[in-house]
């Protein structure tokens, strides 16, 4: 997947630097808020101790509920115009309201302060369900590059910007995402002689998780001179990452094994500046 990642890469900045000279193309950078859909899950938390305790498994499961935080990227794109796309000129006009580009973005995906509940076992036996199981708070980062098949349409056309000062598009592609997730869990026991006694504390580290994606923008660009445009704009982004974690507990040492499987779904609003050549 990572080799299919950094192809298509390649091929794509070649494909649009291959036409810098005849083409009506842009790099614009931008600035925005995002915030994800809930992510809670259910999972399983399997831990092995000596002593009394035994074996250990919580079967845990928090809301997913993410921080709001900035993101910000760059876009690297062109439109298939007459004047000539990587050397080709016999494009038909109607192909004028089709583009591609590329688009990286980075942002921070926290998720603190969420309540566990669930059901556990020690040795074996259950010691029955409860609600406040514990704490999980978690860290990340996800980076994305979209490479986007884009359509417009134009608005106000004048002498120095004939398609249109005004162009609302959307765009659609795959796109590759580089997302971590470093988690830190607290679980305690909340029934009979165990009731309050925190007996999980672990920090696994970060881990990290390569996956295809779905992009999906929409936007409304403003052409305010013949090479500088504003752009307003919304992004959805999907996909489906996997973290294995394992870790140690301090509280009771022991050793602690979970994994995580969160459906990502990002949205986020930005506004940018682009320059055209």
């Amino acid at each position: 997947m990572k080799k299919i990642g950094v192809l298509a890469v390649a091929l794509a900045t070649a494909f649009l630097l291959g036409g810098a000279a005849s083409a009506e193309m842009y790099m614009e950078g931008y600035l925005g808020g995002t915030a994800a859909a809930h992510m809670g899950q259910a999972f399983t938390e399997q831990g092995y101790y000596g002593g009394f305790a035994g074996t250990i498994a919580n079967h845990l499961q928090f809301p997913g509920i993410s921080d709001a935080t900035v993101l910000g990227g760059l876009k690297l794109g062109t439109w298939f115009v007459k004047e000539g796309f990587a050397g080709y000129s016999g494009y038909p006009d109607w192909m004028k309201y089709f583009g591609f580009y590329t688009d990286f973005s980075y942002q921070k995906l926290d998720l603190r302060g969420q309540d566990l509940s669930g059901t556990n076992k020690w040795g074996g036996s259950s010691t029955g369900a409860y609600l406040n199981a514990g704490e999980f708070t978690s860290e990340g980062s996800i980076a994305t590059w979209a490479f986007m098949f884009a359509g417009r349409y134009g608005f106000y056309p004048d002498s120095e910007v004939p398609f249109g000062r005004l162009q609302p598009y959307v765009a659609v592609g795959p796109a590759i995402m580089f997302s971590s997730m470093d988690p830190k869990i607290t679980t305690r026991g909340v029934v009979g002689s165990f009731a309050g006694y925190p007996y999980a504390q672990i920090s696994p580290g970060a881990q990290a998780s390569t996956n295809i994606a779905l992009a999906v923008d929409a936007g409304i660009r403003i052409m305010a001179l013949k090479n500088v445009s504003f752009d307003i704009s919304f992004k959805y982004r999907y996909a489906q990452p996997s973290y294995t974690f394992s870790g140690f507990d301090t509280n009771i040492s022991g050793s602690e094994t979970f994994k995580l499987n969160p459906v990502y779904q990002l949205f986020s609003g930005q506004v940018g500046v682009a320059y055209h050549f």
